[in-house]
């Protein structure tokens, strides 16, 4: 089932007397459970066009379709909803909240969402176990390493078991080890709660793990494949 559909999707930024084409005309669907991998280059559209889908950007024209709702239909009230109750994201800033502790910062969403504390404090105790932060829980992310602050984004994004994650270079500030155990992590969550997961990466270790892998040029897809041989 399509639960991610995206038409004829454009892009332009003006800088100085330039028209920068970030996305151009891209034209993708997701199904329901994927765990795909978006690439290229710097420069080439991953973080424009995941922030289109997740309704961080409006797009210059065309449409995003997400979960059966049609973004840029949506008030700004909608939109936060939708966001709130569909997506987990994680950013390559983390943008922890800085007065919140470890546990806080997982916690957020889920007490936004209204979850009871039984059911916030054992999501958060499980995830954060997972990551390896179960003895960090009470600091704060000033105190914390730049991989022990993406752990707890990426924490914090699956802990209201979200529809959909995007995620924007998750791995990039942690080591080997680290990436396996968040990587196994979101397999898990993918095969077991049917989360669709769609990263943008530079991270081979991803791309390894990925079943489809998308890849961008310029603002357009220039490859589309899917591990089981199909395109």
């Amino acid at each position: 089932m399509k639960v991610i559909e995206i038409s004829n999707l454009h892009k332009t930024y003006s800088e100085s007397e330039l028209e920068v084409r970030a996305v151009d005309g891209i034209t993708l669907d997701f199904e329901e459970g994927e765990f795909a991998a978006i690439v290229g280059p710097s420069g080439s559209g991953k973080t424009t066009l995941l922030n289109m889908i997740g309704g961080l950007d409006v797009p210059t024209s065309g449409e995003v379709l997400v979960g059966g709702s049609l973004m840029s239909e949506l008030k700004d009230s909608e939109l936060t909803d939708f966001r709130l109750n569909n997506i987990g994201f994680v950013f390559q800033a983390y943008n922890l909240i800085p007065v919140l502790t470890v546990k806080e910062n997982t916690e957020f969403v889920m007490r936004l969402q209204g979850k009871k504390d039984e059911e916030c404090e054992k999501r958060s105790n499980e995830l954060l176990k997972a990551v390896g932060l179960e003895e960090r829980i009470n600091a704060r992310p000033v105190k914390l390493s730049g991989g022990q602050q993406q752990r707890v984004a990426v924490a914090r994004a699956l802990a209201a078991k979200p529809k959909f994650v995007l995620a924007d270079e998750p791995t990039a500030n942690l080591d080997s080890k680290s990436t396996e155990t968040l990587l196994e992590i979101m397999e898990r969550l993918n095969r077991e709660e049917n989360i669709t997961f769609i990263f943008s990466t530079h991270d081979a270790r991803v791309v390894k793990k990925a079943r489809r892998i998308i890849t961008l040029e310029d603002g357009k897809i220039i490859n589309d494949v899917r591990k089981n041989g199909g395109e």
